[in-house]
């Protein structure tokens, strides 16, 4: 008699269960690589490479690129927040043959559309919003004032955001590494 009113209650639980998994994965983010020929992806690799270019000379793309709540972590550890950028794009440049080297994007979204599509604008989340991120590298010459002539490199991992339509960089961690 005690196994009969166990067991229905155990198939009640097998249930609730399942439908807690799927509902779950259901709702789940789904992400994806961007493909070579994605519009998204282009205008993003593109914005990096003005980003990495920009350590050599003011070319005003710091103020379209990161949100207005960017916060960044340098090469040293130390915070640094859009203000700081803008100050320095604005400021005296001292190195030259800056360049991006590589720059991979995954795109995520919180629609439960599947993850293959290549297009990123055709995703979108609860509220509007989309996440990309962005693992790259670059170089720059003269960056270091200590050592003007020798090369510095950086990978670094910058998160994007697409907010009413607009994509921005809100979050970035840097790490200098030694040049290849």
């Amino acid at each position: 008699m005690r196994h009969s009113i166990l067991h229905p209650m155990c198939a009640v639980m097998f249930v609730i269960t399942c439908v807690v998994v799927l509902m779950t994965a259901a709702c789940a983010q789904q992400s994806h690589w961007a493909a070579a020929d994605d519009k998204t992806a282009k205008f993003m690799i593109d914005m990096e490479r003005k980003w990495a270019e920009g350590v050599c000379t003011d070319n005003g793309v710091v103020a379209e690129l990161l949100a207005d709540d960017f916060q960044g972590t340098s090469t040293r550890g130390e915070r640094f927040n859009k203000a700081d950028e803008l100050r320095d794009e604005k400021g005296p440049h001292s190195a030259h043959d800056c360049g991006l080297d590589d720059a991979k994007i995954r795109f995520f979204s919180s629609s439960s559309s599947s993850s293959s599509s290549s297009s990123a604008s055709a995703s979108s989340s609860v509220g509007g919003e989309d996440v990309a991120i962005i693992y790259g590298s670059e170089h720059a010459i003269g960056k270091d004032k200590t050592h003007p002539e020798a090369k510095v490199c950086q990978v670094w991992t910058d998160t994007w955001l697409k907010r009413g339509g607009k994509w921005q960089i809100v979050a970035s961690q840097d790490n200098r590494v030694d040049c290849k």
